[in-house]
């Protein structure tokens, strides 16, 4: 370990430090893999000792290249790779094909989140809008995959467990895609490495690393989206990595320049169109990008234009190129989804009448009394103002006043002057001139349909029963004028909805004019929020009347618009159909919000602080004695944890250390490694930290991008640590770590790939408690799962042809799982069966056990006095007679001696498997007692 006492024959006090660098003076723009020169010295400083020494041991001369510290160089700068390489990483991929692609097909039914995104394919196909918090490209890429297999979007993946088989769904096709991007994470590992400047010994390490890596194959083999992610997400590390390389060798604006840098732009678009966990990459490269501008402003030789173009070069890269790509993006999903969905009610009206099914025609503009209106809520996804023939149960029990989102005849209202407050209790609107509604206007709301009006009065909601709202609801009755509690006052929004017009800031219009309505005598706002009723409100919206409102929930509008008195050719008005940049920032702003909001607690969600240690999974999929359960490999995972603390500890130890006059990190090797350790270590802490100031619902995978550079830390330090030792060293040091990292995966499989497991295995296999994976669901024996299924048996009926042939044919019968142990050993010679070959565990139901007469007989036909089996057997026809003494047992006690003869202790009874433990059946003490008794008179 470096020690801390100052280094001998040195005074750091008083030494002059030289003005030298690590890199290369004319390329100090070096980001990841930086330039190794030798270091030089200012004419005007004197070299220490130990720079001298420094200089001695480096042995490199000024002006030469150093030479990779990771072992001989095998490829060039330009990341090219010769026949060797190229047939090393083939063979990495035929491995990564059998881990990747094994028993893809199972589980062959909806495995967790596939529920979701399965579904948004469905809803793709069918060009359906629905709304989703992720960014449509990994979504996009999945429809697609479904696609090319023949998926024709019946299927509505439901439900976790819902059969793919039966349906016919290609979700093979859909999984291989991921998959296919799983072993893609591969050879980009691989060459990340190599780009690196590390060895060949470490980039192979780190290659099958992130092959036998059990979370990375659990998500690659189901139709998730953090494949995609995690793919683009490397992608962009690959490119980045090599545009530094060419930056920082002085070969800007060359060709391979400009292709990395805009590779990088079109990656970062990709991943962050895939999630917005793709931001944090974003971070991870605008940081370097920082750096980079940093360095060259500091650099003499670099001119203020060469800076600029610089600017200029990585602003259209990095910033134009993947914003547009990110609308672009939009641009697609917005044009096959054009029909309405169920994601509509979380879109604003206008948005919603861009979609097919959803548009309305065009309404009279001008509002007058005696108007027959809609009236819809500005926020909350925009309700309409609606009541129905239903009193509240408790407060006023008046009419119910709700929001409802779907139209409706019942969300038709009238105008009502309310002025004059004598007036009579209804006028003939039909023959009444024009009377518009300006601000201020005192009105009546009254519901046609009911002919109940819009009503508040000093009594507590049914549901925000608190002192500053009141309950709204419908009052009235044939005849009745009403009363002051009906008087609501207009009060006219500034800002209108759509273009502007200055009319509609004054004067009441459809679909320009927003409102609020002031009740006169109390003060309170007309008001709804996300406040659902109960079901004896039809879980419709709250309305209420708001003393102390916000400004957005007591906004309205009018949507419909009708009078008798206005002429057919009268002003009209419609939705303004939103530009793509309206639609685009509208969804986006959703889709924030709508995240924000996911706060609740899942069983398998799981905070970050515990994810480095991999303290806990999910549970993904049970079934059939089988599990999926995402879980880390934990030899892979806590390397790289340890990997990360080893590196900062250290680094912390070579600051102190320059603190006391060391020059740890002036030493070429020590320099070229920190360079590559301290950018992977920024890249792993951006994608990781910033999870801790969300409070939405996080689990395991979020972790996947963030492990990603955790295991190529892990690389990089082996590369240091076997730096000094013999090429065949390193490879044998690797191959240990590969063994282990191999059996760990190979241990922990079952989970991934749903296989085959014991319990015993299974409980072994927990290391830590918080490993939340049942093994209860295994099997005891793996023996158990090579047992046949059973199926239902089919009845051979038999029929003779005109030549006397006999043809046979199988039909098939319910099956019957509860089964008789006291069946007769020997069926009757009238029944047949056609049974699987292996344990049969059902027994057949069996028409009669007393031979039939013949036909015309007069012989008396006997009554079936045998027990019951199969289903049958717990009819209630059945049960309804027979006493209860610890369950019904098909009448098989009153013969159970007999029975008991006839089987054999040592052999199973008959439709039982062998494998098949059939309990003892004991007496109760009364019964017992009477086969003492008997037994006793035997002997006698």
């Amino acid at each position: 370990m470096p020690s801390l006492s100052p280094p001998p024959h040195s005074n750091p006090l008083t030494r002059r430090s030289p003005l030298s660098s690590t890199q290369s003076l004319s390329n100090p723009t070096s980001s990841i893999s930086p330039s190794l020169s030798q270091p030089t010295v200012s004419k005007v400083t004197a070299e220490s000792d130990a720079d001298v020494r420094l200089s001695q041991r480096s042995g490199v001369s000024p002006g030469l290249a150093a030479p990779a510290f990771g072992g001989k160089k095998r490829v060039g700068s330009s990341g090219r790779l010769g026949l060797r390489e190229y047939a090393i990483l083939g063979v990495v991929l035929l491995v990564g094909m059998g881990v990747r692609f094994h028993k893809l097909d199972r589980p062959d039914s909806v495995v967790f989140d596939e529920v979701h995104f399965g579904g948004f394919a469905t809803k793709y196909l069918k060009r359906r809008f629905f709304m989703d918090v992720h960014p449509p490209l990994a979504k996009l890429l999945i429809t697609l995959s479904g696609y090319i297999g023949g998926f024709d979007g019946s299927f509505d993946f439901k439900d976790i467990g819902k059969d793919y088989i039966e349906p016919g769904v290609p979700y093979v096709t859909m999984r291989f895609f991921p998959a296919l991007l799983g072993l893609a994470l591969i050879p980009l590992s691989f060459l990340t490495l190599i780009s690196l400047k590390l060895s060949l010994a470490t980039a192979l390490l780190g290659s099958l690393l992130i092959t036998f890596e059990n979370a990375l194959i659990t998500q690659s083999r189901l139709i998730l989206l953090d494949s995609y992610l995690v793919f683009f997400t490397a992608l962009t590390t690959l490119f980045w990595v090599r545009f530094s390389a060419h930056d920082s060798e002085g070969r800007a604006f060359t060709f391979p320049w400009w292709r990395n840098l805009l590779l990088t732009g079109l990656s970062l678009g990709a991943v962050v169109s895939c999630k917005w966990v793709g931001l944090f990459t974003i971070a991870m490269v605008g940081v370097g990008t920082l750096r980079q501008l940093w360095l060259l402003l500091g650099n003499l030789k670099v001119t203020p234009r060469q800076w600029i173009r610089h600017f200029a070069a990585r602003t259209l890269c990095l910033i134009v190129v993947p914003i547009t790509f990110y609308m672009l993006m939009f641009k697609i999903h917005f044009w096959i989804l054009n029909e309405s969905g169920d994601g509509d009610g979380f879109m604003s009206s206008e948005f919603q009448h861009t979609l097919q099914g959803h548009g309305m025609e065009d309404t009279y503009a001008d509002v007058s009394f005696g108007s027959k209106v809609s009236i819809r809520h500005v926020n909350t996804q925009g309700g309409y103002l609606h009541s129905h023939n239903h009193a509240y149960p408790g407060g006023s029990k008046q009419q119910q006043i709700t929001l409802y989102p779907h139209r409706d005849e019942n969300n038709i209202w009238r105008i009502v002057n309310a002025s004059s407050p004598d007036g009579p209790a209804s006028y003939p609107w039909d023959e009444l001139p024009i009377d518009y509604v300006l601000t201020g206007t005192k009105i009546r709301l009254e519901h046609v349909i009911t002919e109940k009006r819009l009503h508040s009065h000093d009594v507590r909601p049914p549901v925000s029963e608190v002192d500053f709202q009141n309950e709204v609801s419908g009052y009235g009755f044939p005849g009745f004028a009403g009363d002051a509690n009906d008087d609501f006052i207009v009060e006219i929004a500034h800002r209108t909805r759509g273009r502007r017009d200055r009319q509609a800031r004054h004067r009441l219009k459809t679909l320009r004019s927003q409102f609020r309505l002031r009740h006169a005598l109390t003060g309170c706002y007309l008001f709804s929020h996300k406040v659902k009723l109960p079901d004896w409100g039809f879980e419709q919206q709250e309305v209420t009347c708001n003393k102390n409102p916000t400004w957005e929930n007591s906004l309205w509008y009018i949507e419909t618009n009708n009078h008798a008195q206005l002429p057919f050719d009268a002003p009209r008005v419609n939705y303004e159909r939103p530009s793509f940049f309206e639609k685009f920032f509208e969804l986006n702003a959703v889709m924030w919000r709508t995240n924000a909001g996911l706060t609740e607690r899942h069983a398998y969600d799981s905070r970050p602080q515990s994810w480095p240690v991999l303290r806990r999974g999910i549970n993904f999929w049970v079934k059939d004695h089988r599990q999926v359960y995402l879980i880390g490999n934990p030899v892979i995972w806590w390397s790289s944890s340890i990997a990360i603390l080893a590196y900062v500890s250290l680094r912390g130890l070579f600051v102190l250390r320059a603190k006391r006059g060391f020059r740890d990190l002036s030493k070429p090797k020590i320099a070229f490694y920190d360079e590559v350790c301290s950018s992977l270590v920024i890249a792993w802490a951006l994608h990781y930290f910033p999870f801790f100031l969300m409070q939405r619902q996080l689990f395991l995978h979020h972790y996947l991008p963030a492990l990603y550079f955790a295991v190529l830390l892990f690389c990089t330090v082996f590369d240091y640590l076997t730096s000094s030792i013999r090429p065949r060293t390193r490879v044998q040091v690797a191959a240990v770590l590969l063994v282990v990292a191999i059996w760990s995966w190979s241990h922990w499989s079952p989970l991934a790939y749903a296989g085959e497991w014991t319990k015993g295995k299974c409980e072994k296999g927990k290391w830590l408690r918080t490993w939340d994976f049942s093994c209860n669901d295994f099997h005891e024996d793996l023996g158990m799962y090579k047992a046949v299924p059973a199926v239902p048996s089919s009845k051979i009926d038999h029929a003779f042809t005109p030549d006397g042939e006999v043809t046979t044919t199988l039909v098939e019968e319910a099956p019957e799982p509860i089964q008789n142990v006291f069946e007769a050993a020997e069926p009757p010679s009238e029944e047949k069966t056609h049974a699987p070959v292996g344990p049969q565990n059902e027994v057949q139901m069996q028409e009669s056990t007393i031979d039939a007469p013949a036909q015309g007989s007069d012989a008396p036909i006997l009554e079936d006095t045998r027990a019951p089996v199969g289903v049958d057997a717990g009819a209630p026809a059945v049960t309804d007679g027979a006493e209860d003494e610890g369950g019904w047992h098909g009448g098989a006690e009153e013969n159970m001696r007999k029975d008991a003869q006839e089987v054999k202790p040592e052999e199973a009874p008959i439709g039982v498997g062998k494998d098949v433990r059939v309990p003892e059946i004991k007496l109760d003490a009364e019964r017992e007692g009477l086969v003492d008794q008997l037994l006793e008179e035997d002997k006698a």
